[in-house]
């Protein structure tokens, strides 16, 4: 094995655009990014679509697949595609939960959660239509959504359109003993969707709205995120939660024998809700009274941690990871991050698994995230996780290390400019420290990110002379891969994140396994 230790360094959310228009990558300062791309081998790589399991090239990479696929060199089906293979199969509605859900809604009501928008990165509207339908053939009566609205993924005050096309749907579908219409919502950045424990308060809001109709009320989804746009001026990801009434009451309680079903197939913003639904020892907030029911998720979205218990569409089964090979060839590894990323360069990376290979061998660090909005502080942690990162890199312990700067996808997707702008100098201000460390320790520095945001922050318009509109959602655009301390050629293909882990292994001096996504530089 080459004794050089290598640093691998994930910008997320730092893609490669020509267009300089709400360019927060090319705009920003980055003296030290500009010098890697200057002065060291780099080649651009894509981060989305098929190249990440997705099933077409106009799906948008994000990062809990782009991680899978930077830490186990492969391609693996991943969500929407699982989930569209599996309705369009038939295998979702003869599971075995599917059944159970269906027979235990009979005279009662069957509820989904999830965010209602065709974004493909959380959920997709069209996964929904298929359930209701087929709720419709199966006899059951009832049916109450708890929509939370997008504005991240696709545009930001789109919301309106999505809510019409699924009353629309469901207005085909209503009659003859079949009820179904939108019970509660609000925007997935202040209810319901949290992650990584970073703000229980936002789970607890969604709980109190979806199961106790708890908030504000309106007569319809649509007179609420109308009077909330008039009187706040926020977009649909910060919409507040809206509860729908009919006499003065609410029209979708969750009750006792109700099925409810998370409809989202990512699962890191899903994993928090799951668990008020199915921890009988829950302590995060207080859920005044918990209904009898049966819950499940689109797919599970925790396997090690069993979360949630029940579910529709088996998630990929990972296997052969970069962590796994390391662990076999005594490799001591490191992972930091700040919470917002940190089951990224840990969880998604080890292939979907919560648990270490190996207790002695895995070193993981979680610096803790700021709870306020990320525009108001676009450095985020970076500089604290680069302390830590630093220390490693100059202890000398550790053979490959890894690490997740979030800001360039996390303050992108506030659809701030200006922050986003802050946001990707942070980084590089955190490049160079590790760049110096990097070589004072005579390390190879690798340098990638796992898809683009930041690199597109404003719609386009179909006026050209048109106030620019901000845009939150990723990017479809390709991402730099870099190496720095190795003099490397790179082949001529067309190559993703996938071909990063056997990249990563042959630059330490090992072979990487044959079921492996080829590395991209010729052999010396």
């Amino acid at each position: 094995m080459n004794k050089k230790p290598l640093v691998l360094v994930v910008m997320d959310g730092v893609g490669l655009s020509d267009n300089t228009l709400g360019n927060a990558v090319a705009n920003a300062y980055t003296p030290h990014l500009d010098d890697l791309m200057k002065t060291c081998p780099w080649i651009p790589i894509k981060a989305h679509g098929v190249a990440v399991g997705l099933p077409t090239d106009g799906d948008m990479g994000n990062s809990e697949v782009g991680h899978n696929a930077l830490g186990c060199g492969q391609i693996y089906s991943q969500g929407a595609k699982l989930v569209n293979e599996s309705i369009e199969s038939g295998r979702i509605f003869e599971s075995d939960t599917w059944k159970e859900l269906a027979e235990n809604a009979k005279g009662h009501t069957f509820h989904f959660i999830g965010l209602l928008s065709d974004g493909n990165v959380h959920s997709h509207i069209n996964h929904l239509k298929a359930m209701l339908s087929e709720l419709k053939k199966e006899g059951i009566n009832r049916v109450r959504l708890h929509v939370l609205m997008d504005g991240r993924d696709v545009p930001e005050t789109s919301g309106l359109s999505y809510i019409k096309e699924i009353e629309d749907y469901m207005a085909a579908l209503n009659g003859d003993g079949f009820d179904a219409r939108i019970a509660s919502g609000g925007g997935r950045m202040v209810i319901t969707m949290d992650r990584y424990e970073a703000n229980w308060a936002m789970v607890e809001r969604g709980w109190k709205t979806h199961v106790l109709g708890e908030g504000r009320q309106f007569a319809s989804a649509t007179e609420a995120i109308e009077t909330y746009r008039q009187e706040l001026n926020c977009s649909d990801q910060d919409l507040p939660e809206f509860v729908i009434v009919e006499n003065g009451k609410p029209v979708g309680t969750i009750e006792d024998h109700d099925s409810v079903v998370l409809f989202n197939f990512r699962g890191d913003r899903a994993i928090e809700i799951s668990k008020a639904f199915d921890d009988v020892d829950f302590d995060h907030f207080d859920r005044v009274r918990m209904p009898k029911v049966i819950y499940a998720g689109m797919l599970q979205y925790d396997a090690d941690l069993k979360i949630p218990n029940k579910f529709l569409t088996n998630p990929p089964k990972i296997e052969h990871t970069m962590s796994e090979f390391m662990v076999k060839e005594g490799i001591r590894s490191y992972a930091i991050s700040e919470t917002q990323k940190f089951g990224h360069v840990t969880y998604f990376w080890n292939g979907n698994r919560s648990e270490k290979f190996d207790e002695k061998l895995e070193t993981w660090v979680e610096i803790a995230s700021d709870v306020v909005p990320f525009e108001q502080r676009p450095w985020m942690k970076s500089a604290e996780v680069t302390d830590e990162l630093v220390k490693a890199i100059e202890s000398g312990e550790y053979d490959f290390l890894r690490c997740n700067y979030p800001n360039g996808d996390m303050v992108g997707h506030t659809g701030s400019y200006e922050s986003t702008i802050i946001g990707v100098e942070s980084v590089d201000i955190a490049l160079k420290r590790v760049m110096d460390a990097c070589e004072k320790a005579g390390a190879i520095l690798v340098v990638t990110a796992d898809h683009g945001n930041a690199d597109e922050m404003y719609e386009k318009a179909k006026d050209p002379n048109a106030k620019p509109k901000p845009k939150t959602s990723h990017t479809l655009n390709k991402v730099p891969f870099i190496i720095k301390g190795a003099e490397v050629a790179f082949k001529e293909g067309d190559f993703g994140l996938s071909n990063v882990a056997a990249t990563v292994v042959e630059l330490m001096g090992m072979s990487a396994p044959d079921c492996w996504n080829e590395s991209m530089i010729k052999k010396s």
